[in-house]
Protein backbone atom coordinates (compact mmCIF):
# COMPACT_ATOMS: atom_id res chain seq x y z
CA UNK A 1 0.00 0.00 0.00
CA UNK A 2 1.26 3.32 -1.51
CA UNK A 3 0.93 5.63 1.91
CA UNK A 4 1.82 9.53 1.78
CA UNK A 5 5.18 8.95 0.64
CA UNK A 6 6.82 5.80 -0.89
CA UNK A 7 10.19 5.19 -1.31
CA UNK A 8 11.01 2.28 -3.39
CA UNK A 9 15.20 1.64 -3.50
CA UNK A 10 16.44 1.10 -7.02
CA UNK A 11 17.87 -2.05 -8.43
CA UNK A 12 21.57 -1.98 -8.80
CA UNK A 13 23.07 0.64 -10.99
CA UNK A 14 23.86 -1.72 -14.26
CA UNK A 15 20.89 -3.43 -14.29
CA UNK A 16 19.06 -0.15 -14.10
CA UNK A 17 20.91 0.73 -17.17
CA UNK A 18 19.98 -2.21 -18.62
CA UNK A 19 16.11 -2.04 -18.25
CA UNK A 20 15.80 1.11 -20.19
CA UNK A 21 15.33 3.15 -17.01
CA UNK A 22 16.41 6.94 -18.76
CA UNK A 23 14.26 9.23 -17.23
CA UNK A 24 11.26 11.66 -18.23
CA UNK A 25 10.89 15.01 -19.19
CA UNK A 26 7.69 16.98 -20.19
CA UNK A 27 10.25 18.88 -22.44
CA UNK A 28 12.19 16.14 -23.51
CA UNK A 29 10.32 13.16 -24.97
CA UNK A 30 11.80 10.38 -22.97
CA UNK A 31 11.10 7.85 -20.32
CA UNK A 32 10.46 7.23 -16.72
CA UNK A 33 11.44 4.50 -14.59
CA UNK A 34 11.71 0.78 -15.61
CA UNK A 35 10.46 1.74 -19.00
CA UNK A 36 9.52 0.10 -22.28
CA UNK A 37 10.29 2.09 -25.37
CA UNK A 38 8.34 5.50 -24.57
CA UNK A 39 6.04 4.22 -21.75
CA UNK A 40 7.10 4.50 -18.14
CA UNK A 41 5.51 1.46 -16.17
CA UNK A 42 5.19 2.94 -13.10
CA UNK A 43 3.34 6.10 -14.82
CA UNK A 44 1.36 3.84 -17.20
CA UNK A 45 0.31 1.66 -14.74
CA UNK A 46 -1.15 4.60 -12.25
CA UNK A 47 -2.31 6.13 -15.40
CA UNK A 48 -4.74 2.96 -15.95
CA UNK A 49 -5.53 2.71 -12.10
CA UNK A 50 -6.99 6.28 -11.98
CA UNK A 51 -8.60 6.61 -15.27
CA UNK A 52 -11.75 8.33 -15.14
CA UNK A 53 -10.98 9.86 -11.45
CA UNK A 54 -10.34 13.34 -10.75
CA UNK A 55 -6.81 12.58 -10.34
CA UNK A 56 -3.16 13.64 -11.11
CA UNK A 57 -0.26 11.55 -12.22
CA UNK A 58 3.09 13.50 -12.60
CA UNK A 59 6.46 12.59 -12.77
CA UNK A 60 10.24 13.81 -12.79
CA UNK A 61 13.66 12.14 -13.01
CA UNK A 62 16.73 12.91 -12.02
CA UNK A 63 20.04 12.71 -13.86
CA UNK A 64 23.52 13.05 -12.36
CA UNK A 65 24.57 14.33 -15.50
CA UNK A 66 21.90 17.40 -15.28
CA UNK A 67 22.09 17.72 -11.67
CA UNK A 68 24.27 21.40 -11.79
CA UNK A 69 20.61 22.28 -13.62
CA UNK A 70 18.25 20.27 -11.57
CA UNK A 71 17.23 21.52 -8.67
CA UNK A 72 14.48 21.54 -5.89
CA UNK A 73 12.71 24.45 -7.91
CA UNK A 74 12.98 22.66 -11.20
CA UNK A 75 11.59 19.68 -10.21
CA UNK A 76 8.87 20.61 -8.41
CA UNK A 77 7.61 23.81 -10.87
CA UNK A 78 8.07 20.65 -13.74
CA UNK A 79 5.30 18.80 -11.66
CA UNK A 80 3.39 22.06 -11.45
CA UNK A 81 3.32 22.86 -14.91
CA UNK A 82 2.43 19.19 -15.82
CA UNK A 83 -0.66 19.70 -13.40
CA UNK A 84 -1.91 23.26 -14.69
CA UNK A 85 -1.36 21.92 -18.52
CA UNK A 86 -3.88 19.18 -17.66
CA UNK A 87 -6.37 21.57 -16.00
CA UNK A 88 -9.76 22.35 -18.40
CA UNK A 89 -9.55 25.76 -15.67
CA UNK A 90 -6.30 26.91 -14.32
CA UNK A 91 -7.80 28.03 -10.30
CA UNK A 92 -7.75 31.85 -9.96
CA UNK A 93 -5.73 31.59 -7.13
CA UNK A 94 -3.20 30.36 -9.39
CA UNK A 95 -3.56 32.54 -12.51
CA UNK A 96 -3.01 35.41 -9.57
CA UNK A 97 0.31 34.27 -8.86
CA UNK A 98 1.58 33.68 -11.87
CA UNK A 99 0.20 36.89 -13.45
CA UNK A 100 1.66 38.67 -10.26
CA UNK A 101 5.46 36.64 -11.29
CA UNK A 102 5.54 37.86 -14.32
CA UNK A 103 4.80 41.46 -13.38
CA UNK A 104 7.41 41.13 -10.75
CA UNK A 105 11.62 41.82 -10.94
CA UNK A 106 11.01 41.50 -14.90
CA UNK A 107 9.15 38.37 -14.96
CA UNK A 108 10.82 36.23 -13.00
CA UNK A 109 10.14 32.77 -12.70
CA UNK A 110 8.44 31.77 -9.58
CA UNK A 111 10.88 30.58 -6.36
CA UNK A 112 10.77 27.73 -4.39
CA UNK A 113 8.24 28.94 -1.44
CA UNK A 114 5.78 30.29 -4.36
CA UNK A 115 5.98 27.01 -6.31
CA UNK A 116 5.18 24.98 -2.97
CA UNK A 117 2.21 27.69 -2.10
CA UNK A 118 0.84 26.74 -5.85
CA UNK A 119 1.23 22.67 -5.36
CA UNK A 120 -0.32 22.77 -2.03
CA UNK A 121 -3.47 24.52 -3.11
CA UNK A 122 -4.03 22.29 -6.41
CA UNK A 123 -2.74 18.85 -4.36
CA UNK A 124 -4.99 19.55 -1.46
CA UNK A 125 -7.61 19.99 -3.67
CA UNK A 126 -6.99 17.37 -5.95
CA UNK A 127 -5.62 13.70 -5.23
CA UNK A 128 -1.99 13.61 -7.10
CA UNK A 129 0.36 10.84 -7.81
CA UNK A 130 4.04 12.62 -7.82
CA UNK A 131 6.67 10.21 -9.35
CA UNK A 132 10.34 11.26 -8.64
CA UNK A 133 12.97 8.96 -9.95
CA UNK A 134 16.67 8.54 -9.53
CA UNK A 135 16.16 10.76 -6.04
CA UNK A 136 20.01 9.68 -5.26
CA UNK A 137 21.45 11.69 -7.97
CA UNK A 138 20.22 14.92 -6.80
CA UNK A 139 22.75 16.95 -5.34
CA UNK A 140 22.61 16.68 -1.40
CA UNK A 141 21.93 20.42 -0.82
CA UNK A 142 18.61 20.02 -3.09
CA UNK A 143 17.30 17.08 -1.57
CA UNK A 144 17.44 18.46 1.52
CA UNK A 145 15.32 21.42 0.41
CA UNK A 146 13.24 19.05 -1.69
CA UNK A 147 12.90 16.91 1.43
CA UNK A 148 11.22 20.38 3.41
CA UNK A 149 8.98 21.17 0.61
CA UNK A 150 7.35 17.73 -0.02
CA UNK A 151 7.03 17.55 3.40
CA UNK A 152 4.94 20.93 3.53
CA UNK A 153 2.89 19.74 0.34
CA UNK A 154 2.12 16.66 2.46
CA UNK A 155 1.42 18.65 5.34
CA UNK A 156 -1.58 20.42 3.70
CA UNK A 157 -2.37 17.85 0.54
CA UNK A 158 -3.74 14.52 3.20
CA UNK A 159 -4.32 13.40 -0.77
CA UNK A 160 -1.31 13.41 -2.44
CA UNK A 161 0.93 10.73 -2.75
CA UNK A 162 4.53 10.88 -3.81
CA UNK A 163 6.45 7.71 -5.14
CA UNK A 164 10.39 7.69 -5.33
CA UNK A 165 13.51 5.64 -6.44
CA UNK A 166 16.62 5.74 -5.26
CA UNK A 167 19.80 3.39 -4.70
CA UNK A 168 19.99 2.21 -1.08
CA UNK A 169 22.18 4.64 0.53
CA UNK A 170 19.64 7.27 0.81
CA UNK A 171 16.63 4.94 2.16
CA UNK A 172 18.20 6.21 5.66
CA UNK A 173 18.08 9.78 4.75
CA UNK A 174 14.12 9.52 3.85
CA UNK A 175 13.00 8.03 6.42
CA UNK A 176 15.04 10.43 8.49
CA UNK A 177 13.98 13.68 7.17
CA UNK A 178 10.40 12.45 6.66
CA UNK A 179 9.48 10.64 9.40
CA UNK A 180 6.15 8.70 9.86
CA UNK A 181 5.38 9.43 6.13
CA UNK A 182 7.70 6.39 4.93
CA UNK A 183 6.77 3.20 2.93
CA UNK A 184 10.14 1.00 2.17
CA UNK A 185 10.11 -1.19 -0.51
CA UNK A 186 13.14 -3.15 -2.01
CA UNK A 187 13.52 -4.10 -5.36
CA UNK A 188 15.75 -6.32 -6.77
CA UNK A 189 16.53 -7.86 -10.51
CA UNK A 190 15.46 -11.52 -11.42
CA UNK A 191 17.87 -13.14 -13.29
CA UNK A 192 15.51 -15.06 -16.06
CA UNK A 193 13.38 -11.92 -16.02
CA UNK A 194 16.64 -10.24 -17.10
CA UNK A 195 17.57 -13.01 -19.65
CA UNK A 196 13.69 -12.31 -20.86
CA UNK A 197 14.97 -8.72 -21.45
CA UNK A 198 17.51 -9.13 -23.05
CA UNK A 199 16.38 -11.84 -25.72
CA UNK A 200 13.60 -9.24 -26.59
CA UNK A 201 15.82 -6.48 -27.06
CA UNK A 202 18.58 -8.59 -28.78
CA UNK A 203 15.76 -9.89 -31.54
CA UNK A 204 14.65 -5.92 -31.98
CA UNK A 205 18.46 -4.78 -32.68
CA UNK A 206 18.12 -2.73 -35.82
CA UNK A 207 22.05 -3.82 -36.24
CA UNK A 208 21.71 -7.59 -36.62
CA UNK A 209 24.60 -8.01 -38.55
CA UNK A 210 26.78 -7.24 -36.08
CA UNK A 211 25.52 -10.14 -33.85
CA UNK A 212 26.80 -13.56 -34.06
CA UNK A 213 25.37 -16.37 -32.05
CA UNK A 214 29.00 -16.43 -29.63
CA UNK A 215 28.09 -12.68 -28.98
CA UNK A 216 24.84 -13.23 -28.11
CA UNK A 217 25.51 -15.99 -25.74
CA UNK A 218 28.03 -13.82 -24.15
CA UNK A 219 25.85 -11.16 -23.08
CA UNK A 220 23.32 -13.83 -22.21
CA UNK A 221 25.48 -15.26 -19.51
CA UNK A 222 28.29 -12.40 -18.59
CA UNK A 223 25.24 -9.55 -18.42
CA UNK A 224 22.55 -11.21 -15.26
CA UNK A 225 25.99 -12.35 -13.64
CA UNK A 226 27.58 -9.34 -13.60
CA UNK A 227 24.24 -7.58 -11.75
CA UNK A 228 23.67 -10.69 -9.40
CA UNK A 229 27.06 -10.42 -8.17
CA UNK A 230 26.55 -6.73 -7.64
Amino acid sequence: MIRQFCFAMEILESARHLLGNRGYYPEREENLLTSHHNSSLVVDKLGDLVKGQNTRVTCFSFDFAARKEQSATTMLGSLLRQIISGMERIPEEISRALREQKRAVSGRKPQLLDIVKMLQLITSSQPTFMVIDALDECAAAQRYRLFDSLKEILEKSPRARIFVTGRPHIRTEIETRLTGRVTSISVCPIRADIVHFLCVRLSQDETSDAMDSSLEADILEKIPRSVSEM
